[in-house]
């Protein structure tokens, strides 16, 4: 049985950053949020907050996304929003680089996308409305030195977005990636202080959800397939 109707979104790959300022974005206009990460225990005083539920959802796994998916659709029908999040790296040179390092980050940064927003795309595209995000970075454009096994996967989570844009826009399903072209300034971080002459120097996660929620409201007569977010000191 349904529960009473109330639009939702989830947001996979959950942290104190830019995770959470989505999630509080969209609280704030009324969705209800589904938070999903591969340990729930620290996102629940976040789901508290916001009257929402933590999720243990491994995004590599697709058993966990499809069982997410399934169990919150029972409840709840379709999502109207549903934003990938998750991400992993370490900066290695290409010689020291081990295959399981190069192929967690890619399944985490690109399988796990194509998990997420296919059990999206399945319960969206039935209803015929809904906004899938994707947030890429700077290496989703380019691979620099020592971040082959970033940018392998953010370049494949950009093409996924892209096939998915053009095959799901027909059916009333907006696709988009997002561009994270700079550092994220980290919050609740203790000892963490803001750049003393340039304050807005580092992009701000609350000002990331405005955009990314500004992406979920377009009319679909003026649809963003991509957008890329900077800071104003960063060099591109």
């Amino acid at each position: 049985m349904k529960e009473a109707s109330e639009d939702y979104a989830v947001i996979v790959g959950v942290g104190p950053g830019l995770g959470a300022a989505l999630a509080r974005r969209a609280r704030r206009e009324g969705l209800h949020v589904v938070l999903a990460a591969r340990n729930a225990e620290p996102l629940q005083p976040l789901a508290s907050e916001l009257g929402g539920r933590a999720w243990r959802c491994d995004a590599t796994r697709e058993a966990d996304v499809d069982g997410l998916f399934a169990e919150i659709s029972g409840a709840r029908g379709a999502p109207r929003l549903v934003i990938y999040n998750a991400g992993a790296f370490v900066p290695r040179s290409i010689v020291e680089t081990t295959a399981s390092e190069f192929e967690n980050c890619w399944r985490i940064g690109c399988l796990g996308g194509f998990l997420v927003g296919r059990a999206a795309a399945r319960l969206m595209t039935a209803a015929g409305h809904g906004t899938i995000l994707f947030t890429g970075a700077t290496a989703s454009l380019r691979g620099g030195a020592n971040f082959a096994n970033l940018a392998v996967g953010k370049f494949g989570l950009r093409a996924l977005a892209q096939s998915m844009a053009r095959e799901l826009g027909p059916k009333g399903v907006h696709v988009a990636h997002i561009i994270i072209d700079g550092m994220i300034e980290a919050e609740h971080r203790p000892g963490r202080k803001r750049a003393e002459h340039a304050p807005d120097a580092l992009l701000h996660p609350d000002a990331i959800a405005e955009a990314y929620w500004q992406l979920h409201r377009q009319p679909r007569s003026a649809w963003t397939l991509e957008l890329d977010l900077r800071p104003w000191t960063e060099k591109f």
